[in-house]
């Protein structure tokens, strides 16, 4: 699909995606770069870095590779490093790996639920932490009046209560947090625009193949008004808030599921709900209820 961006609405700017090298990371990763922008990724599997850093440089994106893992502040210090030594200037840091599978609570274990937590949360603030200096507004490599961009990759699991992701929910709960946080202290002191990006149910990813088998998944198809996203639509949702389009936009969480965390069961059709009314209706003018029965 075309992008509805310029394609060079990113010119100059250079992007650090974690967990870029699958998924919506990548799909971000890659369309940071056809907007314009040279792109950095970091994951823990070198074999995957390399072959994303391949697919970038064959569509002519300047990209490098860095090798670590967003729980360890020395990895995240020298990939926020490197990527500044690299190509001389951090504008735009996307939190996207992640971590999740399906579990009921009571099976979890606190090992499990840290897991979790680490590397959603509070690798989502190690990177963040890491990558202040370059970000903000003066700092290495910035011009003393404009800071950078961040936007955390969260999900909508909490917004109500969902199925035996109690670990998941708690940590993209947190990464909520956190994004609101910084968008007001850095936001105000530093010049940094932080924002969030919570996709719903994204084909062929990751997150769908886990935790929904095949057998579900079917199911779920066969449902008329049932859409799976795309990873480009998270994509571009990215590209909004990295450019001068969201330039006004700090502290949100962009919400790109076509509308499924408010759906809920239909209860009744639209023609049983008339039928209903209209029956109410009849009852109440020949019996009205709720009059008081008290000989007062």
């Amino acid at each position: 699909m075309e992008s509805p961006f310029r394609a060079n609405i990113l010119k100059g700017k250079v992007a650090l995606v974690t967990g870029g090298g699958s998924g919506i990371g990548f799909e971000i990763s890659v369309q940071l770069g056809k907007h314009g922008a040279s792109v950095a990724i970091m994951g823990r599997r070198k074999h995957v870095l390399d072959s994303a850093v391949d697919v970038l440089r064959s569509h002519g994106i300047p990209a490098i590779g860095l090798e670590g893992d967003v729980r360890r502040e020395d990895d995240a210090a020298r990939t926020v490093e490197s990527t500044f030594k690299h190509f001389g200037r951090l504008d735009i840091l996307v939190n996207a790996a992640a971590g999740n599978f399906l579990v009921p609570a009571q099976d979890l274990s606190p090992n499990g639920f840290r897991t979790v937590i680490d590397i959603d949360s509070i690798g989502t603030f190690i990177m963040c932490h890491e990558a202040l200096k370059y970000l903000k507004k003066g700092g290495l490599g910035k011009d003393p009046s404009t800071g950078g961009t961040i936007i955390n990759i969260t999900a909508t699991l909490h917004y109500r209560a969902t199925w035996y992701q109690i670990h998941a929910s708690a940590a993209k709960a947190a990464i909520d947090s956190i994004t609101r946080s910084l968008a007001l202290e850095w936001g105000e002191d530093h010049g940094i625009l932080v924002n969030g990006i919570a996709p719903g149910a994204i084909e062929d990813t990751a997150g769908v193949s886990k935790l929904a088998p095949e057998e579900v998944l079917s199911k779920i198809k066969e449902k008329p008004l049932y859409t799976f996203g795309e990873k480009w639509d998270i994509a571009m949702a990215a590209i909004y808030l990295a450019s001068d389009a969201g330039k006004f936009v700090n502290g949100t969480v962009l919400v790109v599921d076509g509308g499924q965390w408010l759906s809920t069961a239909r209860l009744l059709s639209k023609e049983a709900v008339r039928q209903l009314s209209r029956r109410q209706e009849t009852r109440s003018r020949v019996a009205p209820t709720g009059l008081p029965k008290s000989k007062l």
